[in-house]
């Protein structure tokens, strides 16, 4: 399934793909995308983390929902799926909600990369204060927003118009967290539309899709640290 794959990076490339241990915590919009093209792009050891069932309002947005598998756990209606596009990986599923108390389930030294696409503040920092163990791309925000090229591979010091980054810097700051970590960021300005979020379907998808870039490259050495 990967001749295509192969003609762009090489054989040497692709097992080196293949080597490589991921976990993806959250598999709504960002995460959903960014493992698709993760087991499309021949990665084969993959960890998946999300507690969450697929509702109705996921639909618009969300790359594994469709309406027959509403109600169903996100975890397991994403396996399904990504062993349906390829049935060879070497998947494990953590069909739970992560806290501080549970955190030790993730086996978090095992991984060499790790991508944050959950919209947990309080495991999002978890993530970040364990970067020193894998190298991390954690997805800011995405909703409120409409122009898919605002977005950037960046580091948190240099995001801006982000709510959710603003937040985050300040709390690095304040626990004095020296942890250095990518993160995929919009600078757009927020669209203002009352106190409720609103996405769009391209927005989360486009984050996923870079935090997916970002491993595949660094793993194959095609773009910079």
């Amino acid at each position: 399934m990967f001749e295509r794959l192969i003609t762009l990076i090489n054989e040497d490339n692709l097992n080196k793909l293949k080597k490589a241990n991921i976990l993806i915590v959250g598999l709504g919009g960002v995460g959903g995308y960014a493992l698709e093209t993760l087991v499309r792009s021949g990665i084969h050891n993959l960890t998946i983390v999300d507690g969450d069932v697929v509702e109705l309002s996921n639909l618009n947005r969300q790359i594994i929902s469709k309406q027959s598998v509403i109600g169903k756990p996100k975890a397991l209606v994403a396996k399904e799926r990504a062993l349906e596009i390829s049935p060879e990986i070497n998947l494990k599923v953590i069909n739970e909600f992560i806290t501080n108390d549970n955190f030790s389930l993730l086996n978090i030294d095992s991984y060499d990369y790790v991508i944050d696409a959950c919209d947990d503040l309080n495991l999002k920092m978890l993530l970040i204060k364990n970067a020193d163990k894998y190298k991390l791309i954690s997805s800011m925000g995405t909703a409120n927003k409409m122009d898919m090229t605002k977005f950037k591979i960046t580091t948190i010091d240099k995001t801006s118009y982000d709510p959710l980054a603003k937040i985050i810097r300040k709390k690095i700051k304040d626990e004095k967290i020296k942890t250095k970590f990518k993160v995929v960021s919009s600078d757009e300005k927020v669209i203002k539309n009352g106190t409720k979020l609103g996405t769009i379907a391209y927005m989360p998808a486009t984050s996923g899709l870079l935090c997916a870039s970002y491993v595949i490259n660094d793993i194959i050495k095609t773009i910079s640290n």
